[in-house]
């Protein structure tokens, strides 16, 4: 069984893009959004993704990936979800020995920026990354799940 294990924060300048190693555009929206597993759908370039989520159990929760033809996930996306509910730019940035993920949000979530690190343990001591603000782990109103479904 699939773990996620990562920790979001705010971010507070735009640092990051200066850091950033990469970035990509990705269009997301959820089949399913339920508290005790959603199943969420992703476009990013030429690749997508069917991904199942399990609940939070703090920074921790069982998850599921696995590729899907980028057709039939925008054919999914129209007929069973009603199209992309999130547009954003990822950028990726490689800090103190971690990958961080800096998520631009498009569209109605303009203007919020989101940094996440997924980490091999629960008690990985991580280096904030001077971009970084105030820690929103577990807070859900910073779900993407949520985040789909209405505007901030």
């Amino acid at each position: 069984m699939a773990l996620e294990i990562e920790r979001k924060f705010l971010v507070k300048d735009k640092s990051y893009i200066k850091m950033a190693v990469s970035s990509s555009c990705i269009r997301q929206t959820y089949i399913s959004d339920r508290t005790d597993g959603t199943v969420r759908l992703r476009v990013c370039g030429d690749r997508a993704f069917l991904t199942l989520k399990g609940r939070n159990s703090g920074a921790v929760r069982h998850e599921w990936e696995y590729p899907v033809p980028v057709a039939e996930a925008e054919e999914m996306a129209s007929l069973l979800a009603g199209g992309w509910a999130i547009d954003k730019t990822r950028y990726m940035v490689d800090y103190c020995g971690l990958t961080w993920e800096i998520d631009e949000f498009h569209g109605r979530h303009e203007g919020l920026v989101l940094a996440e690190v997924e980490l091999p343990t629960a008690d990985t001591e991580i280096v904030i990354p001077p971009f970084a603000g105030e820690e929103v782990t577990g807070d859900v109103r910073y779900y993407n799940s949520v985040l789909a479904s209405q505007a901030l």
